[in-house]
C-alpha cells in the first residue's frame, strides 16, 4: 500500500468483511437456538461467535485509534455492552438455561446490525472523507 488512503480503504473492506461473517454467526446462533438444536452445538457455536466478535472489535478499536476517530469511546461501549451480554448468555447456557439464547441471540442481532448501520457507518464515512 502506497499511502494512508489506500490502507484505510483496505481496512473499511476487510471491516465490512468481517461484519458480514459476524452477522452471519449471529444467525446461525438464532436459528439453533430456535430449532432446537444439541446443547453442546449450541455452545460451539456461541464460542466461536463470542471469540470472532472480540477479535474484530479489537481490530476495529485499532482502526479507530489510529485514525483519531473522536467517537471512538461511545463505540468502544458498544462493543463492550456486546461481549457483556454474549458472555451472560455463554453463562446461562453453561448453567443448563439454554432457552435464554434464542431471545438474547435475537436481541444480540437487532443491536449489532444497528451499530453496523449507525456507528460503523459514520466512522467509515469519516474515514474516506479524510482520504
Amino acid at each position: 500500500m502506497s499511502n494512508i488512503s489506500d490502507f484505510n480503504a483496505a481496512s473499511n473492506a476487510q471491516t465490512d468483511r468481517e461484519h458480514d461473517i459476524q452477522i452471519d454467526l449471529l444467525r446461525v446462533l438464532c436459528n439453533a437456538a430456535n430449532n432446537g438444536t444439541n446443547s453442546a452445538e449450541l455452545g460451539v457455536i456461541l464460542d466461536q461467535l463470542i471469540a470472532y466478535s472480540e477479535v474484530h472489535f479489537a481490530s476495529e478499536e485499532l482502526l479507530m485509534r489510529m485514525n483519531s476517530y473522536d467517537e471512538y469511546e461511545d463505540h468502544a461501549d458498544d462493543h463492550i455492552r456486546m461481549l457483556e451480554t454474549l458472555q451472560e448468555i455463554a453463562t446461562a447456557h453453561a448453567a443448563g438455561n439454554s432457552a435464554l439464547v434464542a431471545g438474547k441471540g435475537d436481541q444480540v442481532l437487532a443491536f449489532i446490525t444497528n451499530h453496523i448501520a449507525t456507528r460503523d457507518k459514520r466512522f467509515a464515512d469519516r474515514v474516506r472523507a479524510g482520504q
